[in-house]
């Protein structure tokens, strides 16, 4: 594990992108979205993906762009909410960086859920609700939890960067 790339996991809307960008900065990193890059290059949506080509596309999508950030240092990769479920990329993630759980609640997450369509697996509540819980085990073994219910970036920010400084040099 390396102190020199963070990877930010949770469930859709936790807030993994807005911390992201606010640690990148605190830090004087790169911030990488995963979502937001394969968007990018495949030129098209996450929904339309899903849509078109189907979750399988998607997921092999997501590792492409995982097995890519593994070259690179002093980044933070905001995750998909799914991409830290995989048992390969769960391991790839922990080998290479610290994993950082932004754990909010379900109804949090329906809060701030947009109701567009833009997130394909939200649209049915029960559905939403039974890929939450299923997703919780895997979420629990990143190597730190974040409460980020109601705490603010700016504070979410300074608990990493003590927790970090906490941590035995990897050099």
């Amino acid at each position: 594990m390396t102190h020199t790339k963070l990877y930010l996991v949770g469930f859709m809307a936790a807030g993994k992108s807005t911390l992201a960008r606010a640690l990148a900065r605190a830090l004087d990193w790169e911030m990488v979205d995963t979502d937001a890059l394969i968007e990018e290059r495949q030129g098209v949506s996450i929904a339309q993906i899903f849509a078109t080509q189907g979750e399988p596309a998607f997921r092999a999508a997501e590792r492409a762009v995982l097995e890519e950030l593994a070259l690179r240092q002093r980044l933070v990769v905001a995750t998909g909410g799914g991409l830290y479920v995989a048992p390969d990329n769960r391991a790839l993630i922990d080998r290479d960086g610290v994993a950082i759980w932004l754990d909010v609640s379900l109804k949090r997450v329906i809060e701030r859920l947009p109701r567009d369509g833009r997130r394909p697996l939200a649209v049915d509540r029960a559905d939403l609700e039974r890929l939450y819980l299923a997703r919780q085990a895997a979420y629990r073994q990143a190597h730190l939890r974040l409460d980020a219910e109601m705490a603010a970036p700016d504070e979410l920010v300074e608990r990493v960067r003590e927790w970090l400084g906490r941590q035995p040099s990897t050099h």
